[in-house]
């Protein structure tokens, strides 16, 4: 699964949107596995809409590299690239370790105001049970990181990176070692930023990013075996069809 960034052209509001949305967010949730093999007809059935906005949502997600059309077989949702993701990782180092560098040679004294409710989260406010939500916050701390230096292109370029890796972390989320650990990984960094230690908060949010990156095969290849393995519905909305294994 590579994925593209977002479309050049706006996409209308409207029911194709819809279908868009929430086919990704199946795709995110692990509703639809990478390697999920369906048809238009079956989505616009589950979705209680015509072929036509279904199509159109699908070529969005085949255009940002979510899923591929088969001749003749319908859709599917494309494979992990594991090798792919691994070097989103290696970009991802790239920005963060970056951006943390110019925060620790800011002018004053003070931290960027965007960096205070997060300082407030992770370090003040006691931690959340919930895997799945932290994940959400694990994205704003280090999208908040990036977008605190003020460059527009480095944060819009840490955006997209975001979004495509998002499933990814979300795998990563569902041990609950990895979330304790992330709550005191976060806090170091912090406190590294705050003391304009660079160094110190460069080694600690490579080390961070860098067990991630390196969970990256197993956690996946672990969570989609299981996921394979479920009893049959277990995963799936009500009244939805299950799409076919590859």
């Amino acid at each position: 699964m590579q994925l593209a960034g977002h479309p050049t052209k706006a996409r209308p509001e409207g029911l194709a949107e819809r279908i868009y949305q929430q086919l990704k967010q199946e795709i995110f949730d692990f509703r639809l596995l990478p390697g999920d093999r369906f048809s238009e007809s079956e989505i616009a059935g589950r979705m209680a809409a015509s072929r036509t906005p279904v199509r159109q949502a699908l070529f969005w997600l085949e255009r940002e590299g979510y899923v591929e059309v088969h001749f003749r077989s319908g859709w599917q949702v494309k494979p992990f690239d594991f090798a792919y993701f691994e070097q989103l990782y290696d970009l991802r180092i790239v920005l963060e370790l970056e951006a943390v560098k110019r925060l620790c040679a800011r002018h004053g004294e003070t931290l960027p105001a965007l960096l205070l409710p997060v300082v407030d989260f992770w370090v003040d406010q006691p931690p959340l049970p919930d895997g799945a939500e932290v994940s959400r916050f694990d994205e704003t701390f280090h999208m908040a990181l990036v977008e605190a230096v003020g460059n527009g292109e480095m944060a819009r370029i840490h955006r997209d990176l975001t979004e495509k890796i998002r499933i990814i972390r979300r795998l990563d989320f569902t041990q609950g070692a990895r979330v304790d650990a992330t709550y005191r990984e976060h806090a170091a960094v912090l406190h590294a930023i705050m003391q304009r230690r660079t160094d110190e908060a460069q080694r600690l949010l490579h080390d961070h990013i860098a067990v991630s990156k390196a969970e990256v095969r197993k956690i996946t290849l672990h969570r989609l075996h299981e996921a394979r393995t479920a009893p049959p519905g277990a995963e799936e909305e009500p009244g939805a069809r299950p799409a076919r294994r590859s």
